[in-house]
């Protein structure tokens, strides 16, 4: 059955305290149970004893590897339910006892209590079993069909506990979902379980029909059993292996990361625990392929594979190649001043590290830029927080490389610079709608200049608020693959065309992904239509499942929509606009930002005196 090997349980008090109550109860039940019968064995049950101890020590000799990591798997466990239902229960435990003295004299640099709970849970099992088979009239001796039922539900019973026991404690150390745990334990694990219990049964009859002969039979054919389960899982492990694993620096792959990263992520937003994700590019690193050649540019990324994750295992960061040569570098419970801090030490290790070759590099020695970002409430998935990492890459490259930038934290005037340069660029896209739909294109140019001033409103810093400002510019890009007719039509939407106008968020979402500056911008493209009840779209996310600037920004790209005159259709005031606004609060506006919006409206509209129409900023 499986034992837990402890390598992670000094990670969690909680698996500690587990350990100290399978203990507590292990022993407590083994020493209500066992009668210390063995003053009064005879010759014959010493024999019996000696020879099932035997057939104990050499399937546990051959334990074998399974999922998840550290989950040991031996077929032992046959052993001790057929001499459960052959001998009983104190002749089963006597068997243990002894079992577990040996090994523990034998593995000496395995900590003496890790013997201990594992002599526990196994005391556990065994008693469990017993009691259920005793209950449903099982009695010890040879196996009788009627009583098959009582076998079956013995089986399972101590199946159960081991698989219990097990799962709950991987449960408390990799805090994911019990039930998922408990699941992929099952999957990975059950044919070996089924093999073992089954094995018990044919023991037992072997024992009662053909006695020692029957017992070597049963230790030959588990041997093989054994031998053949432990090269399977040694293969499959090798499998599993080269599928994470990048051949050319021995880091986790791409696959990997973003499987890791999603995971992450979750286990982030349920507990509050610090996440910080740092993109890694080698800087220079074409140059050095130009002079050398591929082949001693492939031993120069094997080198800063070994290096990353020789520094990365200690302090239990995860490492992978992105790409090319870029890395990651997931770091679980780092926030980004804890992160900046390890990767300069990294990048400065790095620098003070030789590889042939190196003297070519400006700086004369390897370095890499990197680009930090620590998770928050507002990023909706895996591709938001790699694009932001991303971003801090490109500003530390432009700091002049071999530097480390936390997005977010660059000089205002950069950004200014930077901000200008990119809402030139999306006007130039936007300007297509000029031939096509003059007033998304006024739409657009509105929205954005609400977004300008209820970026003040709420104090932005200025990274948020040049996403906010850029994405409430690009809100309506992907309109542009609405075909004419649909975009223009003055009469009601058939429920088809209003399907396909639905899609344009999906549409704008791919014509943002085209260029690295504005990948950032893509939830404020793809969000702006959901709605805070979870009744939009294109996902139906509601609350805060939608990050708080695409909320502010669905309110005031709604606010313009209803109160900017349009041909051929109704236009609220600006005080209908607020009075809609109010009656939708909770439904489909975020209720504290409307009531920021309307307070700022208000405002502006006393300052205007302007109280009737609503006019086009």
């Amino acid at each position: 059955m499986s034992k837990l090997s402890f390598s992670h349980i000094s990670k969690l008090k909680s698996s500690h305290l587990l350990a100290i109550f399978i203990t507590l109860v292990g022993v407590s039940v083994f020493l209500y149970n066992h009668h210390w019968d063995f003053v009064n064995y005879s010759m014959m049950d010493w024999i019996w004893i000696y020879a099932m101890l035997g057939a104990c020590l050499l399937l546990e000799y051959y334990t074998f590897q399974l999922p998840p990591e550290g989950n040991k798997q031996s077929m032992d466990s046959s052993v001790y339910l057929a001499s459960l239902f052959v001998y009983g229960t104190s002749f089963t435990l006597s068997i243990l006892l002894l079992s577990s003295i040996i090994s523990a004299v034998y593995e000496r640099r395995v900590s003496w209590w890790k013997h201990l709970v594992n002599f526990s849970i196994y005391s556990m099992m065994i008693t469990g079993s017993a009691f259920i088979f005793e209950t449903l009239g099982g009695h010890e001796g040879p196996i009788e069909n009627a009583n098959i039922l009582a076998y079956v539900i013995t089986l399972t019973v101590y199946f159960a506990i081991n698989v219990g026991l097990v799962g709950f404690y991987y449960y408390l150390l990799y805090k994911g979902s019990l039930i998922e745990i408990l699941n992929g334990f099952l999957k990975d694990t059950l044919l070996v379980y089924l093999s073992t219990l089954i094995l018990s049964l044919v023991l037992s009859i072997l024992i009662m029909y053909n006695g020692i002969f029957g017992l070597a039979l049963f230790i030959g054919l588990s041997t093989m059993l054994s031998y053949s389960f432990k090269q399977l899982f040694t293969m499959y492990n090798e499998i599993q292996e080269k599928a994470i694993k990048d051949q050319r620096t021995g880091l986790f792959n791409h696959s990997y990361f973003e499987n890791l990263l999603d995971a992450e992520m979750k286990k982030s937003k349920t507990s509050g625990t610090a996440l910080s994700l740092a993109m890694i590019d080698i800087d220079d690193f074409k140059k050095y392929n130009d002079q050398f050649g591929h082949l001693k540019g492939d031993l120069l990324l094997g080198f800063l594979g070994d290096f990353l994750k020789n520094e990365c295992e200690p302090a239990e960061v995860t490492a992978s190649r992105f790409g090319g040569e870029e890395f990651t570098i997931l770091m679980p419970g780092f926030d980004e001043n804890k992160a900046q801090h390890f990767m300069n030490r990294l990048r400065k290790k790095l620098n003070d590290s030789y590889f042939e070759g190196v003297e070519i590099f400006p700086a004369g020695c390897l370095s890499f830029s990197a680009g930090i970002a620590s998770y928050r409430d507002d990023i909706h998935d895996k591709a938001q927080m790699v694009d932001l990492a991303d971003q801090a890459l490109y500003y530390a490259k432009k700091q002049g490389k071999n530097t480390v930038h936390i997005y977010g934290s660059g000089s205002s005037k950069e950004y200014e610079i930077d901000f200008a340069e990119d809402v030139r660029d999306i006007e130039q896209q936007l300007k297509l709608f000029l031939y096509k739909d003059v007033d998304t294109f006024k739409h657009s140019k509105r929205v954005f200049r609400y977004a300008v001033e209820m970026s003040e409103v709420l104090q932005l810093e200025s990274t948020e608020r040049r996403t906010f400002v850029l994405g409430a510019l690009i809100h309506d890009i992907g309109k542009l693959e609405i075909p004419w007719g649909i975009l223009n039509k003055k009469d009601k939407l058939t429920p088809d065309e209003w399907e396909t106008v639905k899609r344009h968020v999906s549409w704008g979402k791919r014509i943002a992904e085209t260029n690295e500056k504005f990948k950032e911008l893509v939830p404020y493209i793809e969000l702006h239509h959901e709605r805070y009840d979870g009744g939009g779209y294109p996902h139906g996310f509601k609350g805060t499942q939608i990050p708080k600037l695409c909320r502010m920004l669905t309110v005031i790209d709604s606010f313009d929509a209803m109160t900017t005159e349009r041909p051929y259709q109704n236009t609220k005031t600006y005080e209908e606009g607020i009075a809609e606004l109010r009656r939708c609060s909770g439904t489909q506006f975020d209720p504290e930002l409307v009531e920021i919006f309307i307070r700022y409206m208000e405002q502006r509209i006393r300052e205007q005196q302007q109280p009737a129409a609503g006019f086009e900023s």
